[in-house]
């Protein structure tokens, strides 16, 4: 009679005992997946913290009715609008007032139509189209009655704001100006127009000259520039981290006639950018990149707005304000780093600044003071000798004006006072 074995066989035993411990590694790599992706999600919350700490979201209720007198919700809208007309708020006079910037003129409007004091305007734009545009809609607000207004346009680089306002008045630069205003923003009707070479989206020319009369254009840089300068642009303008293949693509796409279009920039785009890199996405970010480097090598953006808010600077009547609007971080860079170079300039040496200091200081209280009573919107502010920066930290839309208006995500606010 037979009788079965009891025992089991030495291979069973191992694989049972190698499945095991497969299962095991498995289940501790899926751990591990799991609380470095825990922890990677922290790490992203932690980061969009710190963020959010270094800025301050406006508080401000959003009016979308004073949008829509203002701007046109399908055409274009001022961003940061109420947050504008905080800085220059009606209760302060403003009789000599710049904008630099003019676009559309829906800051401008409203800032006139707060101040039925005021008694010259100047305002300019680079772009001849905005500027048409923006002369009938403050011609429309000069129409109202009672307004002597004295208003000039110009279409002129915001670079030449003393030399301008030498022309327009000579006692200007000696009086000063109470408030000036720069919106570095381009307008959606620049960026909607294909001709104008600025969307990623649409076909168009490599132009994205902000100034049409200019004579360099983005289709140059990329068909001649020597290699190691359009390196440089990607790299320190565009802050792309694949500089070096854009590169070489570029300069290699110059052996086949090179690029002349949007379109053919963007489908060479495509091909340099890795496919892990979220897909759609991936590549649309890294055209906005390399579509902003170019524009800003274009039209020399970096170099004129440091000059330009010096000029700006200087252009101030004592508790003059200027009020800069940015979109992205390296004119934001430029804008804070400027205002903290102004405000800390050392004055002359000697017993003489004593007194200059002592009734600098009775300035600052005196800011202090009417901040504390009327002005809510600031939150901290940097004093120094010739002046104050009213915004520690950038002031930033409401989510209401986010979501109405995707294009002012990036948007800050920074404001600086002469003392």
């Amino acid at each position: 009679m037979a009788t079965a074995s009891l025992s089991t066989p030495a291979s069973r035993i191992f694989s049972f005992s190698s499945l095991s411990t497969r299962l095991r590694t498995l289940t501790t790599a899926a751990r591990a997946t799991t609380t470095s992706k825990k922890k990677q999600h922290q790490k992203h919350k932690q980061r969009v913290a710190v963020k959010e700490k270094r800025r301050t979201r406006s508080d401000r209720e959003f009016e979308l009715e004073t949008i829509k007198r203002y701007g046109d919700t399908s055409f274009h809208i001022p961003v940061l609008l109420g947050e504008v007309l905080d800085v220059f708020p009606a209760s302060k006079p403003l009789r000599r007032f710049v904008d630099c910037t003019l676009g559309a003129a829906g800051h401008s409007s409203a800032i006139i139509e707060g101040h039925p004091e005021m008694e010259v305007y100047v305002g300019l734009d680079v772009d001849p189209v905005a500027l048409e545009k923006a002369r009938a809609q403050i011609n429309g607000v000069l129409d109202a009655p009672n307004s002597s207004l004295k208003a000039y346009t110009f279409l002129e680089n915001f670079r030449c704001i003393k030399s301008l306002l030498a022309d327009v008045d000579e006692t200007l630069l000696d009086a000063g100006i109470d408030g000036i205003l720069m919106d570095l923003g381009m307008s959606s009707m620049q960026v909607n127009d294909p001709q104008r070479g600025f969307s990623v989206l649409a076909d168009g020319p490599l132009d994205m000259r902000m100034d049409p009369q200019a004579s360099l254009k983005a289709e140059d840089i990329l068909n001649s520039w020597p290699e190691t300068e359009v390196g440089r642009i990607l790299r320190e303008y565009g802050e792309e981290s694949n500089w070096y293949s854009l590169q070489n693509k570029i300069v290699k796409a110059r052996l086949q006639g090179g690029l002349h279009s949007t379109g053919e920039l963007v489908d060479l785009i495509k091909s340099a950018t890795p496919l892990s890199r979220e897909g759609r996405q991936g590549w649309i970010k890294t055209a906005t990149r390399v579509f902003q480097a170019l524009r800003i090598a274009v039209n020399d953006e970096l170099k004129t707005l440091e000059d330009s808010l010096y000029s700006c600077f200087d252009c101030l009547a004592p508790g003059g304000r200027l009020a800069v609007i940015s979109f992205h971080s390296l004119e934001d860079r430029i804008v804070k780093q400027t205002f903290l170079d102004i405000i800390n300039i050392e004055s002359r040496d000697g017993d003489a600044d004593m007194i200059e200091e002592e009734a600098r200081k009775k300035d600052l209280r005196k800011i202090r003071i009417d901040i504390d009573e009327d002005e809510s919107w600031i939150k901290q502010m940097i004093q120094g000798f010739r002046g104050t920066i009213l915004t520690k930290r950038p002031i930033t839309p409401s989510e209401q004006e986010e979501k109405l208006n995707t294009r002012s995500r990036s948007a800050k606010l920074r404001v600086i006072q002469k003392v």
